[in-house]
């Protein structure tokens, strides 16, 4: 077996970091029968960094429109609802207390509010409709749910009986007013759990249309912050110039969703550092900019789509030399806009992008500042707790050979909830197979080349195929249809029906929109469509997406309509 290890400490620049006694000293601990590298003083579990948010209280830890919340406000309301999820709604540890709204500040309270009640967060996509949240509750069976109003309404329309708790103007629930800021859970009652207990579900799309929940763990989130933490050290170390010097409190605007494993690590990482968190109810480039000098952010970033609107507003050149550093990621990042960045903003921003999933809790390789900058086509090197194999047609590949990534740290995930086919499928004594193609070269790069899993990331979204296609199957007009990734310059890919239509029958892309609308996220609604005769197959009849794909480029190109 050839195993590609993690590590930096043949760097006499960072030498230092990993040395007998120093922050990132590395040992080895066995979870779950398999020998992982995990660093020797990582905080064992998420109730460790939240004791440790108590030492910046009086700092600034969320802004939200007219909201100002400091730490121990947070500290506060979450200990008050955790309070009340285990007096009035019965949550013992390990239960599930879902979470569905939009960002704002009480999304990071219930998160809190269930780590500190030994409970096991599941944060689910604001953006899904009535039957996608329906699916989300049958298979988690949370206790409790707190929600924003909107998703309250698509919780009644789906018939869910779980009692939940309404933030905001969400009239006839429970309010969130009343239960996070009444008596506190006393600090000594706080559940300790394990480090590899399950800290929370996420929910992502499965290949074959069923949403499959990823059980993240309590190390998995602490070691993901290690490394977020090193990266940032590792990219100063490093620098051929020196980064701009940080003289005030870390702040960055969220370029996520919280209910994503970015979102989930900003507010963790926040609550270890005492960064600030500046969150916009919808993304719009000037509020970002206008927000960002307000509040004198350290950093941004964010998806693709997003950093090339940052990168081309007039104002953008405000923030040189003011700014740490810029991330990007949460979908393939083309390299022009890692140059680019450090064009606008000056060649000493810490610019980075990375490699990871939620199965692996955010990045198992990181790509930072000078290194970025001359290999922008890399997602990077592997962090030092991650290990690294390429595998094709059961055999394990060397450097320069092209296969699937699979990876074994201490934040892959435990597997998917209730789900044991697709964990036996993706998890293999230890290892997550990606399904993603790609290789390292000698000097440790990492390049993803292609995917096996038929995915589209838009904007940062994952849209899987076949959960479009069994909607639009449904469609009388339509007697096949292939959805596929129409590469996007803003988006980095679109979503495109191609359909072959009944006989006599033209549907329109509004049509298919209208149609779909009730049953799928806006992001997964295609946004092409292309009618033909007749699609490519394999010689079994299924469809040949990849052929398919090099066809959209060429002879269906001019049937494409927006």
């Amino acid at each position: 077996m050839t195993i590609f290890e993690g590590g930096f400490a043949d760097d006499p620049r960072l030498a230092d970091l990993f040395a007998e006694g120093g922050p990132f000293e590395i040992t080895e601990t066995i979870v779950d029968g398999s020998p992982v590298r995990t660093y020797l003083r990582c905080p064992r579990t998420l109730a460790d960094i939240f004791a440790r948010s108590a030492a910046h209280g009086d700092l600034v830890s969320m802004v939200y429109r007219d909201q100002r919340l400091t730490f121990a406000d947070i500290r506060a309301q979450a200990l008050a609802l955790a309070r009340t999820f285990r007096a009035d709604y019965g949550v013992a540890p390990g239960d599930r207390v879902m979470i569905a709204m939009r960002n704002r500040p009480e999304f990071t309270v219930a998160f809190w509010a269930a780590v500190t009640c030994g409970a096991i967060a599941v944060p689910v996509n604001a953006w899904w409709q009535g039957p996608e949240l329906a699916a989300a509750v049958a298979e988690s069976e949370p206790k409790v749910i707190i929600a924003d109003p909107e998703r309250i309404t698509r919780f009644r329309e789906s018939g869910c009986a779980v009692p939940v708790i309404g933030v905001g103007e969400a009239y006839g629930e429970t309010c969130y007013e009343d239960c996070a800021f009444g008596e506190q859970l006393p600090v000594d009652d706080i559940v300790a759990r394990k480090p590899d207990d399950p800290a929370a579900i996420l929910y992502t799309s499965g290949t074959t249309g069923r949403p499959k929940g990823v059980v993240i763990t309590h190390r998995g989130v602490t070691h993901n912050v290690m490394n977020m933490a090193l990266m940032m050290r590792r990219g100063m170390l490093i620098a051929s110039s020196a980064p701009a010097v940080q003289q005030r409190q870390s702040a960055g605007l969220l370029g996520t969703h919280l209910f994503h494993i970015g979102g989930i690590a900003a507010i963790v990482n926040s609550a270890l550092t005492g960064a600030k968190i500046v969150m916009l109810h919808k993304w719009d480039v000037d509020d970002v900019l206008r927000l960002g000098k307000e509040e004198q952010v350290t950093g941004l970033g964010g998806v693709p789509t997003m950093v090339r609107k940052m990168l081309a507003h007039p104002d953008i050149g405000d923030f040189a030399g003011k700014v740490l550093s810029f991330q990007m990621g949460a979908a393939s990042v083309p390299p022009d806009i890692a140059l680019k960045a450090r064009e606008v903003l000056g060649d000493n921003l810490l610019i980075f992008n990375g490699y990871g999933a939620t199965e692996t809790t955010s990045a198992m390789a990181t790509n930072v500042g000078d290194e970025y900058a001359s290999h922008p086509s890399s997602v990077g090197k592997l962090n030092p707790t991650a290990e690294l194999r390429i595998v094709a047609e059961g055999r394990d590949l060397g450097p320069n050979e092209l296969g699937e990534l699979w990876f074994r740290s201490p934040q892959i995930a435990r597997g998917y909830w209730n789900n044991p086919e697709a964990t036996a499928e993706s998890f293999v004594d230890g290892w997550w197979r990606t399904g993603d193609v790609g290789y390292i070269d000698d000097d440790g790069f990492i390049y993803v080349v292609d995917r096996i899993k038929d995915i589209i990331i838009r904007g940062g979204e994952n849209v899987y195929c076949v959960e479009v296609e069994s909607v639009l199957f449904e469609h009388s007009d339509i007697v096949d249809v292939a959805v596929v990734a129409v590469p996007d310059e803003m988006l980095g890919e679109k979503v495109c029906a191609v359909v072959i239509p009944a006989p006599g029958c033209e549907p329109t892309l509004d049509a298919l929109r209208r149609f779909a609308t009730d049953r799928l996220a806006y992001f997964k609604l295609p946004e092409l469509l292309v009618l033909t005769d007749d699609v490519p197959r394999t010689a079994t009849g299924k469809i040949a997406k990849r052929r398919l794909r090099d066809q959209l480029g060429t002879d269906l190109s001019a049937a494409i309509r927006p």
